[in-house]
């Protein structure tokens, strides 16, 4: 590791644009009323929709293609656009495709998809996080909020060295960052890593070190880098929770280094991977140290960089009989 596309309805001839909406929404509740209704109880099932509550509307697929993006694929969101054909596509496409129609190639305008528009309003979906976990149902204009917050939305490789585009479950990422980034692996909650640079005042591209440590039945990343910060490098060692913010706020842990005397200590709580890691990082929220002070921990003639960083983690349990909140060391 170094350091150093979809046809909505076709209106007919001689329609106005009000017709054309009339027309629209007949075409789409006309097709909702020939689906054959069922009972709607498990919200875990992926081919459940709710419709105006009660009712439900089987399969899926047929609602989920209505309002799905010929072009990105992605749910449509108002403003719903069409052309004088009456396919749809999203406001985002809109513009990509040069206001042309991609399924009959006509001039799409300024038309609205009204009646998609309000048969959208009346919609319930799952999450589409359901398959991993999440079992929260929303009406369709909430839906996009949940799932950019989701707690069962996958998490981003937390790898600092490339910008990775893997997402999934924290046991895939784990295995990701064993088998694909080569990543160090550890068990215990105790650690001590000797980092070692020939030229410390070289830091054009920042040098990182990452390490995967397993205690308490979870996963946290150790970060050890150097950067530029104003004028000069520095140098910051932090951890990384895998796994939610919440979870993330059981534990504590804290870190050291030192030399001839002297030491910096540091304690806090881990950060989760659902923040990125530069956002970790640009917020200092770690032990850092000056490159002077770097220098002089590693003594000798100060041309070289030798730095030992010590630390643990550990968690936050209350005592059921005094309320106290006492640390749980893992052996």
């Amino acid at each position: 590791m170094e350091f150093d596309n979809i046809e909505c309805v076709s209106s007919s001839d001689g329609l106005d644009e009000d017709e054309i909406h009339h027309h629209n929404l007949q075409h789409h509740l006309h097709q909702f009323a020939s689906s054959k209704p069922h009972n709607v109880n498990n919200h875990n099932n992926g081919n459940t929709i709710v419709v105006g509550g009660p009712t439900a509307i089987a399969p899926a697929t047929s609602v989920h293609e209505l309002l799905e993006c010929p072009v990105c694929t992605n749910s449509m969101y108002p403003p719903i656009h069409q052309c004088h054909n009456g396919h749809t596509l999203c406001s985002t496409c809109k513009t990509r495709v040069q206001n042309r129609c991609p399924t009959c190639r006509q001039e799409l305008g300024d038309i609205r998809c009204l009646a998609l528009e309000k048969v959208a309003e009346s919609l319930e979906f799952p999450c589409k996080f359901y398959n991993l976990g999440c079992p929260e149902i929303f009406p369709y204009y909430s839906k996009l909020k949940h799932e950019a917050i989701c707690n069962f939305r996958p998490y981003n490789c937390p790898y600092a060295g490339s910008e990775c585009s893997v997402v999934g479950d924290i046991p895939f990422l784990v295995a990701h960052l064993r088998d694909d980034h080569k990543v160090d692996m550890h068990t215990g909650c105790t650690f001590n890593h000797r980092y070692v640079k020939s030229n410390p005042r070289e830091v054009e591209n920042a040098t990182w070190m990452l390490t995967v440590f397993h205690c308490f039945g979870q996963y946290f990343c150790l970060h050890f880098e150097a950067f530029q910060l104003g004028m000069a490098p520095v140098y910051m060692a932090f951890l990384r929770f895998m796994g939610d913010e919440t979870e993330a706020r059981n534990y504590t842990y804290s870190l050291e280094v030192g030399g001839h005397g002297r030491k910096l200590t540091w304690e806090g709580t881990p950060q989760s991977v659902r923040d990125s890691h530069r956002k970790v990082r640009d917020s200092h929220d770690g032990l850092i140290i000056q490159r002077n002070m770097a220098l002089f921990f590693s003594g000798g003639d100060r041309k070289e960089l030798k730095l030992r960083v010590t630390g643990r983690i550990w968690k936050e349990q209350q005592n059921p009989e005094t309320g106290v909140c006492m640390p749980n060391l893992c052996s």
